[in-house]
């Protein structure tokens, strides 16, 4: 059916737009479920449980002591970019024990972004080894905590050793344009390292 349903939307004279599975990555309460919900277009789906004390011996709330509740599988998502180009937003679970999820999300995922807490960048480095094991291109959102950015760009891609194609960009998770700004300089990422050298 959605099969037919392209076809006669592209038969009419319509484009059918390219979908990108990109993924929102990082350690526990960098804010991924607040950036997919910030910019996407849908009523995001989200897999958020409460805490609970069965869990205080397993998450580390470090920095985080106000968090409630925390994603046990995923967090989706979609924003249109453009006419032609429409982004699908996978949000991995930040708990080390939900790592395991990281391999299913990534399949058929073309890039990333990696949020990072500057208070915690200990818990971004998963991520990161992660993306660059799999060769899966990402770039880096600091976000803002109270809209705060203590640190200069150079002093976060030092401390995280980052090599210099990764974008290091500042962005506050609760900001629609600020999110939106993050997936496009991902998207002209994809696009840079698609284009044939020469």
């Amino acid at each position: 059916m959605a099969g037919s349903d392209t076809t006669a939307r592209a038969s009419a004279g319509r484009s059918v737009p390219d979908t990108v599975k990109i993924l929102i990555a990082g350690g526990f309460g960098v804010g991924k479920t607040t950036m997919v919900g910030s910019v996407s277009e849908i009523a995001p789906l989200r897999t958020e449980e409460p805490l609970t004390m069965a869990g205080l011996d397993v998450d580390d709330l470090n920095g985080v002591e106000e968090k409630r509740a925390t994603t046990v599988a995923l967090d989706f998502g979609r924003i249109s970019v453009s006419d032609d180009l429409v982004l699908y937003l996978f949000g991995t679970p930040g708990q080390q024990r939900f790592w395991f999820m990281w391999n299913d999300l990534a399949v058929g995922a073309l890039g990333a972004v990696v949020l990072v807490d500057v208070r915690r960048p200990k818990t971004s480095f998963a991520a990161i080894d992660f993306f660059e094991n799999r060769g899966i291109p990402f770039v880096i959102a600091v976000n803002g905590f109270h809209g705060e950015h203590p640190y200069p760009v150079e002093d976060i891609r030092d401390a995280l050793a980052l090599p210099d194609g990764v974008p290091v960009l500042l962005c506050d998770a609760r900001e629609r344009e600020s999110c939106r700004d993050v997936l496009v300089a991902l998207i002209d990422l994809l696009i840079a390292e698609a284009a044939p050298a020469g």
